[in-house]
């Protein structure tokens, strides 16, 4: 979801932006209206995430997916090798990606021998000692579960996936060297995807890499060595503004946590739900459940859709049930969901 005053204000500016006759969607990247914009967008996700100066912030393209091959080509320079932490799906791509480009990183420590229902536990002891960073994914979609601690790498860069839980809640960007979001599912459609990275790890760069994966050219263009895209970056910077307005991140985490404790509870307080996720590291932003009758999580989505509530199949690979309440999702649409699981557990008793 997207905020509805986020929504209400592209709507009103989508003819003339800014009394420019234009939309967004049809000015020039090169245009002074849109200088303004970008970096006015920027601006204001350094404000909401208290961004240090010695970190650049870039607006890219390819999705956080394309993050997989960027990272290790932008940062193993450094050592020639790199760790990883598999929590779940994602950070797996991330991971087999690396390999697949023929470098040298290990997996230090997974969660996948049950099944991904929790985070792995990551000590300094565990790091390679002469890793270029250490990669992790803050926020497991798919198994719904995310890190509550931020691994201790000493020294070693820490890289972290937030492509799921990006701006939910305050983060110390100090503790990381490199974050990286895609922005479909708090920030904007999808479309772009947000870098933030330590001034001083663009040195390490392979010089053999393709340009548009090359974080110290983008850094140097301003983001804009190309066309971006430019209608998800004003998007963006409309709802860091709308996030602004609200009390920033202190509020935005605030309101999450009330809509998760919520579902929580509910899920905690009967037996029909079973909530695969140990309690320590359930997310805030995508709550997993299943009645454990196949027929009735393929039922489940379906009547939801009915009552007006969508998207709640889970993820092919694991079944289930998936709540995705990201930061528009109003509290009000947590309670119609936990009336709809009440009114169908009554009405489907299971044998």
């Amino acid at each position: 979801m997207l905020p509805v005053p986020v929504l209400e204000r592209a709507a009103s500016e989508m003819l003339d932006y800014n009394g420019s006759g234009m939309s967004v969607m049809e000015m020039s990247h090169r245009s002074a209206v849109y200088e303004e914009i970008i970096q006015s967008a920027e601006k204001s996700i350094r404000k909401l995430m208290n961004i240090p100066d010695n970190y650049k912030v870039l607006f890219l393209q390819g999705g956080a997916s394309t993050q997989f091959a960027a990272v290790p080509l932008n940062l193993i320079g450094r050592t020639g090798k790199a760790d990883y932490v598999v929590s779940g799906q994602f950070s797996n791509k991330a991971f087999k990606e690396a390999q697949r480009l023929g470098f040298d990183v290990k997996c230090i420590a997974s969660s996948k021998d049950t099944n991904f229902d929790r985070i792995p536990v990551v000590t300094k002891d565990m790091i390679s000692p002469d890793a270029s960073y250490v990669h992790v994914c803050f926020n497991n979609t798919i198994y719904g579960t995310k890190y509550n601690y931020i691994p201790d790498t000493g020294d070693i860069p820490l890289v972290a996936d937030m492509s799921s839980c990006i701006i939910s809640e305050p983060v110390d960007v100090s503790k990381f060297a490199v974050i990286y979001a895609g922005a479909q599912k708090n920030m904007a459609p999808a479309g772009v995807t947000l870098v933030i990275v330590r001034d001083d790890l663009l040195e390490y760069g392979k010089p053999d890499m393709p340009s548009m994966l090359d974080w110290k050219l983008m850094a140097e263009n301003g983001s804009m060595y190309n066309t971006p895209p430019c209608y998800a970056i004003y998007i963006a910077g409309l709802v860091y503004e709308w996030i602004l307005g609200l009390g920033g991140l202190e509020k935005m985490k605030e309101m999450n946590e009330k809509k998760a404790k919520y579902l929580y509870d509910y899920l905690d307080s009967q037996n029909y739900y079973i909530a695969p996720v140990v309690k320590e590291s359930r997310s805030m932003m995508n709550v997993t459940f299943v009645t454990g009758v196949d027929e009735l999580d393929k039922k489940f989505p379906s009547e939801a859709a009915k009552a007006g509530l969508v998207n709640l199949k889970g993820h092919r690979s694991v079944g289930g049930m998936r709540a995705s309440i990201y930061n528009a999702m109003p509290y009000e649409g947590v309670v119609k969901l936990v009336e709809f699981m009440k009114e169908f557990a009554k009405n489907n008793p299971k044998n």
